[in-house]
């Protein structure tokens, strides 16, 4: 079986880190700025940057349409951090004019952290991510404070002043961290996202 083609939406944020670790967990990994370029992949994953520039360049860029489509149609997407709060049907503390592509039914704080812990650390168990706790890093994160029904909770950060946080979500084909796994060398949410990928195909 050939390797799932998965893009990094290449509008702002962590992209060559993203596509690095795609690559080494087995995929063919590529930058994704334009709908031609979206149309030749089989998943798609939403960096970490600035959720309000990546929601503006997405529609300079005529992005928004063809995304909310290949979501509608099944298509995987992961998204970390920024990406995070791209996915969420509700921003708390965002700006008024933010627009996300509203795929999994929960509502995400922006830098919900706070201002004194703006980046950290902190180890989360990952449902369906074998072996130890993963090492989260936390880069003025959200976090999901509701749910919908259909909305799976595979991560909260286990210890620490943010305990009890939910960290990462699945809703079908789609998956969330509030953290940058590109970030850190373990490539095993990028495995497990590839897995989702290939099983979609």
């Amino acid at each position: 079986m050939t390797a799932p083609v998965i893009g990094v939406l290449a509008l702002q944020g962590d992209v060559r880190e993203h596509v690095a670790a795609l690559a080494a967990a087995g995929a063919g990994a590529r930058p994704v700025r334009r709908p031609a370029e979206l149309d030749a992949v089989d998943g798609l994953v939403i960096p970490g940057g600035e959720s309000t520039t990546m929601s503006k360049l997405a529609d300079i860029f005529e992005m928004r349409e063809p995304i909310d489509k290949r979501i509608a149609d099944g298509m995987p997407v992961y998204g970390s951090c920024a990406g995070m709060i791209m996915l969420a049907t509700e921003v708390l503390d965002g700006r008024p004019d933010q627009r996300g592509f509203a795929g999994i039914d929960m509502t995400v704080r922006r830098n919900a952290f706070g201002r004194q812990v703006d980046s950290f650390e902190a180890p989360v168990t990952v449902v369906g991510v074998p072996g130890e706790p993963f090492h989260a890093v936390f880069i003025r994160a959200p976090w999901v404070e509701r749910v919908g029904a259909r909305v799976e909770v595979i991560g909260v950060v286990s210890d620490g002043p943010a305990a009890d946080r939910i960290v990462a979500v699945r809703q079908g084909n789609l998956v969330a961290t509030s953290f940058h796994p590109e970030l850190t060398g373990d490539l095993r949410v990028h495995a497990y996202f590839v897995d989702l990928v290939r099983a979609a195909r």
